[in-house]
């Protein structure tokens, strides 16, 4: 089993880094194939050119690595900041040029008679962790909870990823070293979870 762990936080320090840490360690430890990428360090070019618009592709060796591996990935975490209810622009074209249609997904005739998206990811498992200065009551309350959305219906389940999970770790900003570390340990055990008795 090979999962990919996909980091969107500019500052190395973080707590996004501190997360990602754990869950790769975590599943390291319990034998689990982790392939972990830094958007931020690697310098991954979220801006999508015309030629992959077009379908023709890119010359881009990281970019090509990077759609290669999601869809033979077994599963996916995803780590970020919510900045204005959706994740770093980096994460968003990650998405735009790693989600390939043909690759990710196509369209066609679904099962239910309807022409429309059919998923074609291998993962059948999803994990997203991401930090907020919002507690998620609120978020649902005054907001309707768009990163659920987000990750649940227009990217998983377009993509064919039928079991998502979602962490979110609230409020940062006012939070304890106590209360990280717990933070830390749950999104690891969760990671295990979810992967490693697969």
């Amino acid at each position: 089993m090979a999962i990919s762990l996909i980091l969107a936080h500019p500052n190395p320090g973080s707590f996004n880094h501190a997360i990602a840490a754990g869950v790769r360690d975590a599943l390291e430890g319990a034998g689990v194939a982790v392939w972990f990428h830094d958007l931020y360090a690697e310098g991954f070019d979220p801006l999508m050119r015309t030629e992959e618009f077009r379908g023709t592709g890119t010359d881009d060796p990281l970019i090509e690595s990077h759609a290669a591996e999601i869809v033979e990935a077994d599963g996916i975490v995803i780590v970020h900041p919510n900045w204005w209810a959706q994740p770093p622009a980096i994460l968003k074209g990650w998405l735009d040029r790693t989600l390939r249609n043909g690759k990710a997904y196509r369209f066609g005739p679904r099962a239910d008679g309807e022409i429309g998206p059919i998923g074609l990811l291998k993962a059948r498992a999803a994990l997203v962790i991401h930090t907020s200065n919002t507690e998620q009551e609120r978020d649902r309350r005054l907001y309707g909870d768009p990163l659920d959305n987000l990750w649940r219906t227009c990217v998983f389940g377009f993509c064919g990823v039928t079991n998502v999970e979602r962490k979110l770790y609230a409020s940062v900003i006012v939070s304890s070293e106590a209360q990280r570390k717990a933070w830390i340990a749950d999104a690891a055990a969760t990671a295990k979870a979810m992967f490693a008795a697969r």
